[in-house]
Parts: structure tokens; C-alpha cells; sequence
């Protein structure tokens, strides 16, 4: 560990114990090596005395900077780890800092560029358009062609500064991992290592071009989605450049309602947007909070979205979105047994987990939910109860689905803002039924033969001599089995008959030991241990010699 890393691990220490962050465990369940580091800093005083738990961890992160503001944003989607109030508190955080010198994004787009701005762009506008953490959005316009642009650039050294946080970040949760032990709720690695996964993909600006190419090409004649056209000549790994976007922040619902966006068909298109990307796709957008999505100012009564930074994408594979559509499916047909036999067939819970048990616990989560209108029903809280429900049963822990809770509870809560009576199960259901029908029935078969005729029809002329190899072979296979098989046939009489002798020599051995024992006439004696002898000796011989097949 570097004299800078303990340094800035010391600053993070003193910022948590000043918020008061050590009272939010509870005083019997304070293990003695956290009361000891707090008795050795004991000039570090607590400042906010009566402050809600939820709200010291907010302003820690905010006073920690750029890089924790982040990871409590990420830490607010993981309400199967943290309560409610501290999840709403932390979603609070705002990605906000103040712009780095225009000098310095000059030099580094030139850097990437390798070329002078002036050669390429016109109107360059050094004061910044929007300032986050990790990169910085300038304004243009191409020298070629006149049309309005955006350059993304990274922070300088922003790198070495992330890459930094998170060796501490997770030297960190190494320590309070030992400290509340390895059974604790919040499982910090983990969340580290998933945080560390997030952050670092967008540090690739490159990737993040790439993504957006294919998101665009995905909804190219949609009318629910528009990705602005990503120049990707001049993108490079820490430089992005984009068609510029004229709409109105999705968050801003004043300026909707002014215009007379049809607030009810945006919500529902939100919704299945969401269900095309994750099940037609295959590649949904999982950082669609409401800064990077913004609506189209063009017909307002045909409103469309417009998805910004590209940068977190997830995906799953095809047994986790039929698991996950069926999961869905099972809760509003309130079939709680069918919702256990997933989590166990998908390998979510481990396979010696007690299915009437776990049947039960689910239907106790999620049959009060019915008790209030299927239009206030939550699928991102349906799936936030159902993981929570699952960890008491060693849940196999699933990043790819964190991300799906995720990006649902954001298209949830932004659904709802815009129209509070959105019926989610009205605009999902008929989208997850016709999708499960494509998998599992007639048509699905269709699709199947249809993907693998092309490679098919390249082994049709070898089918033949396929047919004659496999036929060949079968029969060599056939006639060694049937070999085997009379030998084992033969071996068998050979035993029984070996067996049923020396059952009789020792039946006869039994008997002519008690006659001789009575002292009677020994001749039937005699001829009982005589013939138990021969026979003795002929079912020995009889033995089979070979026992190998």
C-alpha cells in the first residue's frame, strides 16, 4: 500500500466516523475491532448527531467526491442490501462536480484526435455543455458538413484516480468483510467487485461509441427510441463524438405537460422498450436514469424517447430471460409453486433447498401484494422481494439480473412520474405471453429448424456416407455387445451350476457331520461326507475361470 493510498484510506475513515456512520450498527452487534479503531481515532467526533442513518451515508459520499458519489448511486439499486430509506436517500446523490479547465479538454482531444480542433470542428464552445465525474460534454459543429456535435471527453487522469478509489474501495470491504464477518448482509465485496465491473466500462469511450452504434441500429425504424448517430471515426478511447440532441429532460414534466406530450403513451412505451431490449434484443440499456434520457420536442402527441450515455449495457443469456419471463408470468397467475421450481431449475438457489419451505416463504412475500390494484403492482419491487426472499435460501448471486432489477425499478419509476396510473401488467403481460409462446411452442420449433437449416443443408451431402459409417460402426457395436452378452449368459450358467454344487456339498458336509456325531452306524455318514467331497470338488472346477467381459 502507496503513502498516498493510506493517506486518502485515513481521509475516508475520518469522513465516515465525522457523518457518524459506525452508530448505524447497532451497539450489541458493534464487533470489538470496530470499538477498538474508533477508541484509537478518538479525536474524530461525530458532527451530525440526529441525523437519519440514510442521509449521513448521502453526505459522506458526497464529501468523498466523484468516485463514492457514483458507487452510492450503484448502492442505492441494491435493495435486496440496504433498507428502503437508505436506498431513496442515497438515489438522491447527483453526479454534479464542477468543469475542468476548457485548456486541458482542448489538449486531450487533440491528444486523441491527433490533430488541432480547429482542423475538424468549427465553434468549438469551451465552456461545457454538462460536467459529471468522469467525462465532459463540449459543443461544435463539423467542419465537413456544418452539423451540430457533441465531444465526450474523459477527465484528465480520471483513470488513475478511479483505479486508485477502488484498490482502497476494496482493501475496504476486505476489512469490514473480517470485521462483521463473513454471514454479514451487506456483503461488501461483492459489492465492490460489481461497482469496479460498472465504473470501469465507462471508462472506454470507444466501447461506449460501439454500444451506442448497436442500440441505434437495434431501433432504426422505431418510433418509441432514437440514439443520436455516433461518428465513429473520430471516436477513440478517451474521446467520443455524437450527433447533438435538441429535447426535453425526461424528469422535466412541466415542460411535457406545455407542450401536450401524450404523458400515457410515452409511460407505456418506456415499459416496452424495456421488454424489446431485454427480450427481443438480448441488449437492454442499464444506466436509464433520468439524466440520460431525454424526449423528442417533434409531435408531441407521437412522442418518442432519446437514450443518451451508453456506457453500462447488460445482457442475459437465453435460460435467464426465460426463467425471468416466467417468473414474472407465475407471480400474476399467483402460482408460487412455479415461481420455486424456476429459481431452483434456473440454479438461482442452490439444489438442496427445501421446495415447500421456499414455496411458502415466496407466497408469504407476495400475496399481499394483491391486495392492492394490479396498476400500483411494482415488477422491479416483485423482483427486489423475490431475491430478498430467495438469500434466505443461499441465492446464487446473479450480477446480470441486479442489472435488470435495476434498469426496471428506473423504466418503473419514470413510467409512474410521467403517468402515475400506468398498468404495468396491462402493457407487459400480452409482450412476456407472446414471447414465451415463441420459445416454447410450435413456432419456436419453426424458428429453430429454420436458424440451423443453412448448416444443415452444407452436411446434406454427406449425409450418406454418414448414415453408412454410423450404420457400419453400429453394427460392429451390435455384434461386440452380442458377443459380450453370450459370454455373460454363459458365464452365468457356468456359476449357477458351480454354486448349486457346493450348496449340495455343504448341505451333505452338515448332514453327515450330525450322523456321525450320533454315534449310530457310520456308513450313511460316510456316504454323506463322501459325496459332499465329490461334489466339492466338481462345482470348484466348474468355477468360471474368466470373470471379464
Amino acid at each position: 500500500m502507496t503513502l498516498a493510498s493510506i493517506r486518502r484510506g485515513y481521509q475516508v475513515l475520518r469522513t465516515l466516523l465525522q457523518f457518524g456512520l459506525d452508530k448505524a450498527i447497532p451497539a450489541q452487534q458493534r464487533p470489538w475491532s470496530l470499538r477498538l479503531i474508533k477508541l484509537c481515532l478518538f479525536w474524530i467526533r461525530d458532527q451530525h448527531p440526529g441525523m437519519h442513518n440514510g442521509e449521513r451515508l448521502k453526505l459522506a459520499m458526497q464529501a468523498l467526491g466523484p468516485v463514492y458519489i457514483k458507487f452510492g448511486q450503484m448502492l442505492s439499486t441494491r435493495r435486496d442490501l440496504l433498507d428502503d430509506d437508505w436506498a431513496e436517500q442515497l438515489a438522491m446523490l447527483q453526479d454534479k462536480v464542477p468543469p475542468f479547465d476548457s485548456a486541458l479538454a482542448r489538449a486531450a482531444i487533440e491528444a486523441e484526435l491527433q490533430a488541432p480542433i480547429a482542423s475538424l470542428f468549427d465553434d468549438f464552445d469551451d465552456i461545457p455543455l454538462a460536467s459529471a465525474s468522469i467525462s465532459q460534454v463540449h459543443t461544435a459543429t463539423l467542419k465537413s458538413t456544418g452539423e451540430a456535435v457533441v465531444l465526450k471527453v474523459l477527465r484528465p487522469n480520471v483513470e488513475q484516480q478511479i483505479l486508485a478509489d477502488l484498490e482502497l474501495m476494496e482493501q475496504s470491504a476486505n476489512m469490514l468483510n473480517w470485521l462483521l464477518g463473513d454471514g454479514n448482509r451487506l456483503r461488501p465485496i461483492e459489492v465492490v467487485a460489481d461497482y469496479r465491473a460498472t465504473i470501469l466500462g465507462e471508462l472506454n469511450l470507444k466501447l461506449e461509441a460501439h454500444n451506442a452504434v448497436r442500440l441505434r441500429n437495434n431501433f432504426i425504424d422505431s418510433n418509441a427510441l432514437y440514439i443520436p448517430y455516433v461518428y465513429e471515426d473520430l471516436c477513440f478511447p478517451r474521446l467520443m463524438v455524437m450527433e447533438r440532441i435538441y429535447g426535453i429532460p425526461v424528469s422535466d414534466i412541466a415542460a411535457l405537460k406545455a407542450q401536450g406530450t401524450d404523458l400515457k403513451l410515452l409511460a407505456e412505451r418506456g415499459v416496452e422498450l424495456f421488454f424489446t431490449q431485454v427480450f427481443r434484443d438480448n441488449f437492454f440499456h442499464a444506466d436509464m436514469h433520468p439524466g440520460n434520457i431525454f424526449i423528442s420536442k417533434e409531435h408531441p402527441h407521437d412522442p418518442f424517447y432519446i437514450g443518451l450515455d451508453c456506457g453500462i449495457m447488460g445482457s442475459l443469456n437465453d435460460d435467464d430471460k426465460r426463467y425471468l419471463a416466467e417468473v414474472l408470468l407465475a407471480f400474476f397467475n399467483r402460482n408460487y409453486h412455479r415461481i420455486a421450481e424456476v429459481y431452483l431449475d434456473s440454479g438461482w438457489v442452490t439444489s438442496d433447498t427445501d421446495t415447500q419451505a421456499f414455496e411458502q416463504a415466496i407466497k408469504a412475500v407476495c400475496e399481499p401484494m394483491f391486495n392492492k390494484p394490479l396498476n400500483e403492482i411494482s415488477f422491479g419491487h416483485v423482483l427486489l422481494e423475490l431475491f430478498r426472499t430467495a438469500r434466505q435460501f443461499k441465492i446464487v448471486v446473479q450480477p446480470q439480473l441486479v442489472l435488470i432489477e435495476k434498469t426496471l425499478l428506473y423504466i418503473e419509476g419514470l413510467g409512474r412520474q410521467l403517468y402515475p396510473q400506468l398498468d404495468l401488467w396491462q402493457t407487459a403481460k400480452p409482450f412476456l405471453e407472446q414471447w414465451m409462446a415463441e420459445q416454447v411452442g410450435p413456432k419456436a420449433m419453426y424458428n429453430k429448424v429454420r436458424a440451423n437449416l443453412p448448416s444443415w443443408s452444407d452436411k446434406l451431402p454427406e449425409l450418406p456416407e454418414l448414415i453408412y459409417d454410423n450404420l457400419t460402426m453400429g453394427k460392429k457395436l451390435l455384434g461386440s455387445q452380442q458377443q459380450l452378452l453370450d459370454r455373460y449368459i454363459k458365464h452365468q450358467r457356468q456359476l449357477h451350476k458351480s454354486n448349486y454344487l457346493l450348496i449340495s456339498s455343504a448341505s451333505l458336509l452338515i448332514c453327515g457331520t450330525i450322523l456321525f456325531n450320533q454315534q449310530a452306524t457310520l456308513w450313511p455318514a460316510i456316504v454323506c461326507l463322501s459325496v459332499a467331497t465329490i461334489l466339492w470338488l466338481l462345482g470348484w472346477r466348474s468355477r468360471p475361470k474368466n470373470r471379464k467381459f
